[in-house]
């Protein structure tokens, strides 16, 4: 094992240990905030108050965290496989074999217990997403990223990977019909529910969107030019980057629950 290896695990090992420290900073704030509600429910009531959208901002604060420590977690752990034997000799594996059954209730039940709060509630918001469309990211060369509609049948809680399925593959697809992917949580966004739109964040005009284009299911970037509210719908008001017709880019409207965050570091 060279230095620079162990120097990179013990960094992200450091990385770790930051990540949980602020995990708990915000769940304490969290905690907070839950007790106020709940002994001054008529608080929010009031004209200027901000609990609610301190809360959320909370929520979104401790999602990002406990995604961060996933990242963290699988590039530590595929540090340690590279480091590794590749098996052990004969009698040990032998050994290993006869109390399999013990040890995975042992590894499961330690794993479950060592989960932060907001990595079990991450967990359970991914395995929640069965059946539901999202957005995902199936494709990434060199040049551009590929969005698409896909919909999750099932999440896998040992791998942290999605099973997705492409309903409507495109027509230059190999083959034509529906696809299948495994994907890390990275390459998934979930769509804002349409039944409920209060309780979905609304992005400002000039903020670029990741949007789902008319009549299709490929995403692709775009620009806030009217936001639901102010239209008085439940649409957004978009520019698609790339789309010009006769010189100009076209308005297009896309319901509000087709539209998500513009990921970090988008190419298209």
């Amino acid at each position: 094992m060279s230095s620079p290896d162990i120097a990179s695990i013990l960094e992200n090992s450091r990385e770790l240990d930051r990540l949980r420290k602020d995990q708990e900073e915000v769940l304490v704030e969290i905690n907070k905030l839950h007790k106020k509600l709940q002994a001054t429910p008529e608080v929010v009531e009031k004209p200027g108050d901000s609990s609610l959208s301190k809360l959320k901002t909370l929520y979104i604060q401790a999602r990002d965290l406990s995604e961060k420590e996933v990242t963290v977690s699988n590039l530590l752990l595929s540090q340690l496989d590279a480091l590794l034997p590749s098996g052990p000799p004969g009698q040990q594996r032998r050994k290993i074999d006869g109390n399999d059954q013990k040890r995975k209730r042992m590894k499961s039940d330690s794993d479950i217990s060592r989960l932060s709060p907001s990595m079990r509630s991450h967990i359970e918001a991914c395995v929640n997403l069965k059946d539901e469309q999202v957005a995902a990211r199936v494709t990434s060369d060199a040049e551009k990223d590929e969005w698409f509609v896909v919909k999750v049948i099932n999440f896998d809680e040992k791998t942290k990977e999605f099973e997705v399925l492409d309903e409507e593959p495109g027509d230059d697809e190999e083959g034509g019909g529906q696809r299948k992917y495994k994907l890390p949580a990275s390459c998934i966004i979930p769509f804002p529910k349409r039944n409920d739109p209060s309780s979905t964040q609304e992005f400002p005009a000039g903020r670029q969107v990741l949007a789902v284009y008319p009549g299709t299911t490929a995403l692709y970037k775009a620009t806030v030019i009217s936001t639901p509210r102010k239209r008085k719908s439940d649409e957004y008001l978009l520019e698609f980057d790339d789309d010009e017709e006769d010189g100009a880019l076209p308005q297009r409207t896309v319901p509000f629950h087709k539209v998500v965050p513009l990921p970090e570091g988008h190419r298209q």
